[in-house]
Formats: structure tokens, sequence, C-alpha cells
């Protein structure tokens, strides 16, 4: 088949080329997407006004793509406040904190819970939710603040948020740029995330015992800023420099009989959606909904039941302080998203089909280019997804760069099969680099309420993530 490559082809490919080295030197990617945006814009409609508004139209249709992510993640942080505030959240966690005996079983409890709370709330929320009760228990039995950083980042910034199961916004990312399903690319990526998820918290913990055993001084918090001590009276300091906002942390009072039935009620709630997501067959954004629905009734009754009276506007207050989060996340995303969502459909919905026919996006144009040039195979496609996954991710985002893997994925899938292994493949990587286990600045949630400084914990995960990217890749090419 052959494909008529025109320039507005080759100036994305140098676009791309151009994003992935800035991404490499650290630097911010907008401007340069933008001025993408602006030259394809120029290309297509041959008017500079034309180019000039296909900026902003595009920065319209990104929103419109990621709108149900942004509002499920800004309304599960408006709920994850008021459960703080209210103290519901460490009621919730206090049955497991007594099975938290040894350092060993305080550092798989933390991550497994971790992971579970991660999966509903995302990592950022979830760092405040467990940490600010679990860490003061595990310093207790001797399990060292950087332990208790390190599971949560490998357990929720990498397992629970490189899959993203249960909201699904970087599968969405991912799936929507390549081309594919999104249950596809959940599907594949389950083997994907196991092996990545065992290889580098075994190698973790297996390090930390070493050094454990050996003496070595690693009870040492080197703290920074908000540093958390093992006594329980510190844990509210350590939640304002975690919690998604700038306004300090106020607990409001709730009678101690309301805690309790909240803290059995919520949990409950979302046990139910996930019943209900599996026998109704939810997924994508109907899974999201249900989720996203059940977070505001919660918030709702909560925030009624706690503050009484001013019920209705703190309400309010809570949604604004989770949507100032939101947008203030995926406020970077959207132009890098706009950018890339010109390589499949969006390019025919802003101009008038600028393309030669026959065309199916530039994207699958230069798959299909780059088919017939060079020899690919499993194997390169695999490495290549996998440094493209972990240099997208060098900008700290993890999410930023996803559209960019789902893109390059389908160009490197030679089979309907192997695009989803792909796909899921280069989100692992974006998403464990870049999500919060190996880029300092994207750790400094866990690190500030473990009281440990970021580029420690960065170090000690650099080997751990590594061998774990190094057998997932291997498994991904067994796989498609």
């Amino acid at each position: 088949m052959n494909i008529q490559l025109t320039a507005l082809h080759y100036v994305y490919l140098a676009f791309i080329v151009l994003i992935i080295a800035v991404m490499i030197r650290r630097r911010d990617t907008t401007i340069i997407c933008v001025a993408g945006i602006m030259t394809i814009g120029l290309l297509a409609t041959e008017t500079l006004s034309g180019s000039v508004a296909g900026i902003f139209s595009s920065f319209i249709y990104a929103t419109k793509e990621l709108l149900s992510t942004i509002f499920i993640i800004s309304i599960i942080v408006a709920m994850s406040r008021v459960l703080i505030r209210t103290g519901i959240n460490e009621i919730m966690v206090t049955p497991v904190t007594r099975f938290i005996r040894s350092p060993q079983v305080a550092y798989w409890g933390i991550g497994l819970i971790m992971m579970v709370v991660s999966l509903f709330f995302w990592p950022s929320p979830a760092v405040a939710l467990v940490g600010a009760v679990l860490l003061p228990v595990a310093v207790r039995v001797g399990l060292p603040p950087i332990g208790a950083a390190i599971a949560m980042n490998l357990f929720g910034h990498g397992i629970a948020l490189s899959g993203d199961y249960i909201i699904q916004g970087a599968p969405k990312l991912t799936a929507d740029a390549a081309g594919v399903p999104v249950t596809s690319v959940m599907t594949a990526s389950i083997p994907l995330v196991i092996v990545m998820g065992t290889v580098s918290t075994l190698t973790a913990f297996w390090m930390l015992r070493k050094e454990m055993k050996s003496g070595s001084p690693v009870h040492s918090p080197n703290a920074i800023s908000g540093t958390l001590s093992a006594e329980p009276s510190s844990s509210s300091e350590a939640v304002s420099t975690s919690i998604p906002t700038d306004q300090p942390v106020q607990r409001q009072v709730m009678s101690p009989r309301l805690q309790k039935a909240f803290a059995l009620l919520i949990p409950l709630l979302f046990a139910v959606d996930v019943i209900l997501m599996f026998v109704l067959k939810l997924q994508g954004g109907d899974a999201t909904a249900l989720i996203g629905g059940t977070a505001v009734v919660i918030l709702i009754a909560v925030t009624l039941a706690a503050h009484r009276h001013a019920g209705p506007e703190e309400t309010t207050n809570y949604l604004i302080e989770g949507f100032q989060f939101g947008f203030k996340v995926f406020g970077p995303v959207i132009p890098i998203a706009a950018f890339f969502y010109l390589g499949d459909a969006a390019i025919t919905e802003l101009f008038i089909n600028p393309l030669p026919e026959g065309s199916h996006g530039i994207v699958n144009d230069l798959g299909v280019a780059l088919a017939g040039l060079v020899p690919l195979n499993d194997t390169v496609g695999a490495i290549t997804m996998t440094v493209t996954g972990a240099v997208t991710g060098m900008d700290g985002s993890g999410f930023s760069g996803i559209s960019l893997v789902g893109s390059i994925a389908s160009m490197f899938a030679g089979t309907a099969d192997s695009a989803p292994v792909l796909t899921a493949l280069g989100q692992v990587a974006a998403i464990w680099v870049g999500g919060g286990t190996l880029i300092p600045w994207a750790l400094i949630p866990a690190a500030a309420i473990c009281g440990v400084n970021p580029f420690e914990l960065a170090r000690r995960n650099l080997k751990p993530v590594l061998l774990g990217l190094t057998v997932t890749t291997i498994v991904a090419i067994f796989l498609i």
C-alpha cells in the first residue's frame, strides 16, 4: 500500500523529534507543541488567521477529549479533602494498623494499601490518605521513612497509576492516540503491570532489607521541609505538605459515631461500584461516571454532616479546590495532547481535510510509510516503545507524553493484536518513569510526607525501576 506523504507529514514528524529532544533536556514542551499546531495549521489552511485560530480550536478539541478525566480527578480530590479534614480517612485505615507488627509487614502493607487507594483516588490524594496514618505506625515497628516512601511510590505512582484500571485516565489517553479500544489496552497491560510491579517492588525490598541488616543509616530521613516524625501528632502537618492545594489543612470536628459510620459506608459504596462495573460490564466513560457520581454523593453527605448549616457553601468550596487541582495538573497536558491529537482525527475535524485521498491520519500514514522503509519486528518495536515511554516521562508528568506513546505504538504495530501490547508497554514505561518514581520533582508528595529527600528517593528507586522495565520489555516481546 503506497501512501503519499505531504509536507504535513514531514512537519509533524519533525516536531515529534523536536519534542522528544526537548523532553530529554528536561525542558517544558508547551511552546514547541503550540508552534507545531500553528505550523500544521498554516500548511493546512494556507492562511495566517486559520493557523492562529487552529491553536485555540485544537485546545478546545483536546479539552473535550480530556474533560471526563479532568472532572473525575477533580471530584476525587475534592472528596479526599473533606475526608482528611473530618478524620474519616484515619478511621478507614485504622483496622489495618493492628496487623503491622514488623518492618517487612509495614513495607508490603503500606504498599498494598497505597495501591488499592490509588486505584480509586489516584496517588497524589492517596499519599495523604494513607501516609499520614500508616507512616508513624511503620516507623514505630522499624521501617525507615525512606522505605515507606519507596513503597508508596512503587505501589501507588507505579503499579496503580500505570494500570489505572478504575479511573481509566491513562489507558484512555494512550488508546485514543493509538486508535485502539480502551479495553484492549487495559487487557494487554495486565501482565505487563504485574511483571513490572513484582520485579520492582521485590528488588526494592531486597535492597532495603540488605541495607537494614548491614546497619546502613537508612533510618536517617535526610529531611526536607515539612518532615514527619514518628509521633502521630505530626501527621496533620505532614498532610498539609502533600495535599494538592495551597490551603492549609484544618481539622473539622465530627462526632466519633459519624466518623465510624462514614468510614464503614464509603468503602462499601466503592465496593458496590466495583461489583456493578463487573455485573453491568461498565467500561471507560461509564465506569468513570459511576465512580465520579458516587464521589460527589459522598462529598455532599460528609460535608453536610460535618459543616451542618454551612454545608452547601462548604461543598462548593471543596469542589472549587478539587477543580483547581484538576486543571493545574492537566493544564500542561492540554497543549501537548492538542498537538498529538492532530496526528489522528483532529486534523480533519479542525481543518478542511488537508490530507491526500486515501489517508488514514498523519500518524497512520507515517506508520505505513515507515513499515515500507525499514524492517520492523517485535523486538525493535518493544524496545522502542519502552525507550520512548521513558523519555516522555522525563518531564515529571507521566501523562503529558502518553499521547505520543500511543501514536508511536500505532506506527510500530505490525498487527492489530500487537498494537494494544505496544501501547500498554509504552504507557507503563512513561508512567513509571514520569508518574512519580524516578523524576525527583514528581516525587515531592511522597518525599514530603515521609520527610526524605526527593533526590535520594529517586536514586533508591532507580535500579528497581530500570530492572523492572528491562524484564517487562522482554515479556512484552513474547506477548506480541
